[in-house]
């Protein structure tokens, strides 16, 4: 029989794992569930299979916290000296290196066998998801340009969603794709920007640090390329007013979001990025929408 300090060791053990891998924190997720719908349901015209629904919404859970656990396995020795993240289960020792490779693998074994269930080309894909994913963790070491390959790996499932649905990559597909890198460094860098006194100090690179004083306009740029990419996507889909209005409103938040940021305080920068998801519901709102009054 278990006794009251072996229940609340096992609780507290549960509690680490929740924090490590972000499952109390699903905002991450709704950024990467987001644009895999969007590419879902261009994909499918408008009717994507409940079986890819399924696996690709699991998946997007799944990955997105496996990314956290090598995330935070790659920085552990970093994340001690940055506010934010000095609490986290994995630096202050309550999860051992080996118990977060493990974990890592494991969320990864799972992934991998909710693809299986899709198609040979969608799993050949997925080994570049993978891949992408292991390597970003790492890169802020070595370069400014983290948050590209973090686009590069949030934006991975698209061509899946493509290859599940209609076993093709089209043009459109690869417009959403680089519509959503831009997208994807834009919120990191706003989300870098709290970090950034912290990073400057450690010597960790971000975008945010390469941008420096001209942060703002380059966010701005990014944000103006999302929406050319969008629209270039939605030209070629011959979608209606409903999906240029829903590009055209998602610009207006993103002009918001830009606007409310131009103090760069950290805990405004914090609270905008927390937001940023927002624009992803609005134009999968519109994909859903266009497709449904077709």
């Amino acid at each position: 029989m278990a006794t009251p300090d072996t229940s609340r060791q096992r609780s507290s053990r549960w509690h680490d794992w929740i924090l490590l891998t972000r499952f109390d924190k699903p905002i991450g997720s709704y950024l990467l569930l987001w644009p895999t719908l969007w590419a879902l349901w261009a994909a499918a015209e408008g009717t994507p299979s409940w079986q890819n629904l399924l696996i690709f919404t699991a998946g997007v859970f799944v990955m997105r916290s496996a990314g956290c656990v090598i995330n935070d396995y790659a920085d552990r020795h970093i994340d001690r000296h940055v506010e934010r993240t000095q609490n986290r289960p994995l630096t202050q020792g309550r999860i051992s290196e080996k118990e977060a490779l493990t974990g890592f693998v494991i969320l990864c074994l799972i992934a991998f066998g909710l693809v299986l269930m899709t198609n040979w080309f969608t799993v050949a894909l997925s080994l570049g998801g993978l891949a992408l994913a292991s390597l970003y963790p790492f890169m802020k070491r070595h370069t400014h340009l983290p948050q590209v390959f973090l686009g590069a790996a949030f934006s991975w499932a698209m061509p899946m969603a493509f290859a599940a649905e209609s076993s093709e990559l089209p043009v459109v597909c690869w417009l959403l794709y680089i519509a959503n890198l831009c997208w994807t460094v834009a919120y990191d860098t706003i989300y870098a920007m709290v970090d950034r006194d912290d990073d400057l100090k450690i010597g960790v690179k971000s975008t945010a640090i390469l941008f420096a004083d001209l942060d703002l306009a380059m966010i701005g740029m990014l944000f103006a390329a999302t929406a050319f990419g969008l629209f270039m996507a939605a030209a070629q889909l011959e979608s209606g007013w409903v999906m240029y209005s829903a590009i055209l409103l998602g610009a207006l938040f993103q002009t918001w979001q830009l606007w409310s940021i131009r103090s760069r305080e950290r805990d405004i920068c914090f609270a905008a990025f927390r937001l940023s998801h927002w624009y992803g519901v609005i134009i999968l709102a519109g994909f859903v929408l266009d497709y449904a009054l077709l």
